[in-house]
């Protein structure tokens, strides 16, 4: 698995880290993919600081990490912000995943 393309981050969602101020804090929100999940993998989102070998999207000073390890399975995806009647979350739309849960956390390739 190669990565060809980064994966991007939308407005709405580093927006969103502005608003609830993630950088003020030091941190960024983390995107990682584990083993798990009931499809197989699943994905991890957490405010955390970044590391040296991180991936870093930035815009106006509010950031999205990305180990190098979840880089090759979040190639090409969108992190976005979503705000629903069920509940507002960081989601992440993957065109590398073959099938995911309804809950949108967890995938398989």
């Amino acid at each position: 698995m190669t990565l060809t393309l980064p994966p991007k981050v939308t407005e709405r969602a580093f927006a969103r880290l502005s608003e609830i101020g993630v950088a003020a804090q030091g941190k960024a929100l983390r995107v990682a993919v584990e083993g798990g999940g009931c499809s197989g993998f699943q994905y991890e989102i957490t405010l955390d600081a970044p590391s040296e070998d991180d991936l870093v999207l930035e815009r106006g000073g509010e950031k999205v990490v990305i180990d190098s390890v979840s880089l090759p399975f979040l190639s090409d995806a969108t992190i976005d912000f979503s705000e629903e009647l069920i509940g507002a979350r960081f989601t992440i739309d993957n065109p590398n995943a073959s099938s995911s849960c309804g809950c949108g956390t967890s995938f398989s390739m």
